[in-house]
């Protein structure tokens, strides 16, 4: 018999890695969802799904393009038919990088683009599809500073974000009556990871320990989106630690 046909239900997050992407995870996984947890590289997650099958919970690891339409079809009617319906989709895909604009080669512009917008649509729309037939789904997508306002050197960058922000505010308005949460966080602040801590120590140093946003601290805002009566849902919110200034 399929998983599915047991009750269970799925949270997908495309962009797992060791940060925000894989606190996420967890947290919905300790709710009682599979995680289903998607990067390029499969082999990466292994660390993830160990992580969640410790405290208890469930996680299945996938390796996907999400820049391929193809590969992101396939990807959600495996999660669909394998593991249970999609309940919630986040979209984590960064894709932070800094060009002076002379710089800023096409190939540049548009690898970042199809890393940080068309993924991201290719993601939101999948998850529509099967959720809108349903009457029910949140759909959860990470921004960032750059998604509201553009910087030195962040063309491309800002220009992704931009468009992913678009996205979903279009996407909320649509779909909302259907009974879909479209949500948009803005990460405005560096997260406490190990490549911050090693590339930019002045940080902590200067500001102390709370300079940094905390993975699990956005997860659980995560969370508590999802949660929201649809009386009262939210579409954006930012996320900044007290000291940032803003």
């Amino acid at each position: 018999m399929a998983q599915s046909a047991a009750g269970k239900k799925a949270a997908i997050v495309v962009g797992a890695g060791d940060a925000t992407g894989g606190a996420i995870a967890r947290r919905f996984a300790r709710e009682g969802f599979v995680a289903c947890v998607a990067r390029r590289q499969e082999e990466k997650l292994k660390p993830l799904v160990e992580a969640i099958e410790a405290q208890g919970g469930e996680a299945r690891a996938f390796g996907v393009d999400a820049r391929r339409e193809e590969a992101v079809e396939a990807f959600f009617a495996t999660v669909e038919k394998e593991v249970g319906p999609v309940e919630v989709a986040v979209f984590n895909i960064g894709a932070n990088v800094r060009f002076p604009i002379l710089e800023t080669t096409t190939r540049v512009y548009t690898k970042v683009w199809e890393m940080g917008a068309l993924s991201g649509f290719l993601t939101a729309r999948e998850a529509a599809k099967h959720m809108v037939p349903r009457g029910r789904g949140t759909i959860l997508i990470t921004g960032a500073t750059a998604s509201v306002r553009g910087g030195i050197g962040y063309a491309a960058f800002a220009g992704s974000k931009h468009a992913l922000r678009a996205l979903a505010q279009s996407m909320a308005r649509e779909l909302g009556p259907k009974g879909i949460h479209v949500a948009h966080v803005v990460i405005d602040g560096a997260i406490d990871t190990p490549w911050i801590n090693e590339n930019f120590p002045h940080i902590k140093a200067e500001r102390g320990e709370a300079a940094l946003l905390k993975p699990d601290s956005i997860a659980e805002i995560y969370w508590q989106i999802h949660l929201q009566d649809p009386t009262a849902w939210t579409f954006e919110m930012d996320l900044r630690p007290a000291v940032e200034t803003w």
